[in-house]
């Protein structure tokens, strides 16, 4: 596990801190902390979750070796498994605070939109998009100035 912040924090405290708010995400389905945290969590939780999916007897003792306790790690969807929210400012020394948490899940703070659809138009046939695409610019007009006159 390469390429984190370091968040100011030993190497030991660092990556400690971060399994134990991965298996509180993995908990609670939710938690709050800073933004920055925040980012790494979502890297690790969304690693976990895949290898939670991987089905290999491997896949799941590597993501149990890291998560903490007997919570089980399995979400029906490609990618994407955790939402980042940005909710205040910490008022002891005004850190940007946020919400992460796991998409579909029950009591969500913020729903998922359902997808949209352009709405379907009548092809056209050449000769109409041909003209309806060229843009004509208005005529200039010639300015007589008095220097001239």
């Amino acid at each position: 596990m390469t390429k984190f912040r370091k968040l100011n924090r030993p190497t030991c405290h660092r990556m400690s801190m971060l399994r134990t708010m991965v298996s509180q995400l993995v908990k609670h389905e939710r938690i709050e902390t800073t933004v920055a945290k925040a980012k790494e969590i979502r890297r690790l939780a969304d690693n976990m979750v895949q290898l939670g999916k991987g089905g290999s007897l491997s896949a799941a003792r590597h993501a149990a070796a890291f998560v903490q306790g007997d919570d089980v790690i399995h979400k029906d969807r490609a990618g994407g498994y955790t939402r980042l929210l940005r909710t205040r400012i910490r008022v002891g020394d005004a850190a940007s605070m946020a919400y992460i948490e796991f998409i579909d899940r029950e009591n969500e703070l913020r729903q998922l939109k359902p997808p949209t659809q352009p709405p379907q138009r009548d092809p056209l046939d050449p000769w109409t998009r041909s003209r309806l695409s060229r843009q004509f610019a208005p005529a200039k007009e010639e300015k007589i100035s008095e220097c001239e006159i």
